[in-house]
């Protein structure tokens, strides 16, 4: 630990800070939908997630690997660029979660640390191969796998339940969905701080400290489980009522049905070493679900402006990226300014956020308008066989009382 200077304690900092914000920002991904539909009581929800976030952490580390070893080469890297790296995801996640976008924390990760290694070392310091074929496929893939699993997850559950008592059958799915939930937060720890681990492990190999081509050490995987854990009991409450009920309304049946498929693409993932998006799947698993049901729809609306955001990602992340490892190549005062400027930035996002506080007491309230296109659709569309009579009766006056829908809403 004699190679341990003071820049690689500054990036294992933000590192971990980083690591944090995806906590709270990815929150949605494993208990958005348990919350909507009433399975868990909100603080409950998300304290269950971080726990097993903590858990996933040390359950494998081939994501890990990926980012120390296969994204970049890790020989030509300082300590500078993944600090540069770090600071153009830890914007990128501050700033969606701001708007209450689930954009991919992964992504930004990616995006800043390919922007920062292109400035630094040239184009040809990225593995293309592994940029492709670990990165940008499973971006594309995960959504639609897992979107796909729960539209036919979820024919497949109102199909079995149709003669099930309407009660007993919703309890068994609210079980269902807390465990399904639980699985979902053990597999983004088991994902999404791997990649953490793995910037740290880059970080410590580019300072000395480690050998090239070493696993990360244990410190290394306690101390981003428990940054993670952190994040995710603080809870993301903004991008949770966007995908709990921003993008379509969920029933038990449902939510349980995202969850399950959402879980089984994570973990498949993470067992290949797949760096994927969490985020994209959830997203995907929901709007798979909310399409599945007979009378449900999907907000375009909302999706839309959640796929422009997937799309930014990447870019976005490695420009601020590159021009963060541009200042810091200055020297000391450079990485101190980009340090400064990270400091500055964060706070200001926060003190807009006060102006409207979402948080546990109102997460399932939501302001998203309805649309014309759904509006439409939920009118001409049957609902589902068996459901309760007294269900129908509570739909027809909480619609009549529903506001006009904008013109401008599609």
């Amino acid at each position: 630990m004699e190679n341990f200077s003071l820049i690689l304690a500054i990036v294992v900092v933000t590192a971990l800070a980083f690591d944090f914000t995806n906590g709270f920002h990815d929150t949605a991904n494993a208990m958005a939908t348990t919350i909507s539909t009433g399975a868990l009581k909100p603080k409950v929800a998300v304290a269950m997630s971080a726990a097993l976030n903590l858990v996933g952490a040390f359950l494998s580390v081939e994501v890990a690997n990926t980012i120390s070893k296969g994204l970049v080469d890790e020989t030509g890297i300082r300590p500078e660029v993944i600090f540069a790296a770090l600071v153009g995801a830890i914007l990128w996640n501050l700033l969606t979660w701001l708007v209450g976008l689930p954009s991919s924390s992964s992504h930004a990760l990616m995006g800043g640390l390919i922007g920062a290694t292109i400035a630094s070392a040239g184009v040809g310091a990225v593995h293309g191969d592994a940029l492709v074929t670990k990165v940008l496929i499973p971006a594309i893939a995960a959504p639609l796998v897992a979107g796909i699993a729960a539209l036919l997850a979820t024919r497949l559950t109102y199909s079995l339940g149709k003669k099930a008592d309407g009660e007993s059958a919703k309890k068994g799915y609210r079980a269902g969905q807390i465990a399904s939930a639980g699985l979902v937060s053990l597999a983004h720890g088991t994902n999404d701080a791997q990649k953490t681990m793995g910037i740290i492990t880059l970080a410590l190999v580019a300072g000395g400290t480690l050998a090239p081509d070493s696993d990360p050490p244990m410190w290394v995987i306690l101390s981003a489980g428990l940054a993670i854990a952190l994040g995710t009991y603080l809870g993301g409450w903004r991008i949770i009522r966007t995908m709990g009920k921003g993008l379509t309304d969920l029933q038990p049946q449902q939510g349980f049905a995202a969850q399950t498929s959402a879980a089984t693409v994570i973990l498949a993932s993470s067992h290949l070493g797949f760096s994927l998006s969490t985020t994209h799947s959830v997203s995907g698993a929901v709007m798979g679900a909310g399409l599945g049901r007979k009378g449900g729809v999907v907000r375009w609306s909302t999706a839309t402006r959640m796929f422009v955001a997937w799309g930014l990602t990447l870019p976005a992340a490695a420009l601020v990226g590159a021009i963060a490892e541009y200042v810091t190549g200055f020297g000391a005062w450079g990485t101190g300014v980009v340090a400064v400027f990270l400091v500055a930035s964060s706070a200001a996002i926060w003190k807009i956020s006060r102006r409207e506080v979402i948080d546990h007491t109102n997460v399932n309230e939501s302001d998203e308008p309805a649309g014309v296109v759904t509006t439409a659709m939920a009118a001409v569309t049957p609902p589902p066989a068996g459901t309760a009579t007294e269900e129908l009766t509570a739909t027809i006056p909480a619609q009549a009382s529903e506001p006009k829908p904008s013109k401008a809403t599609v």
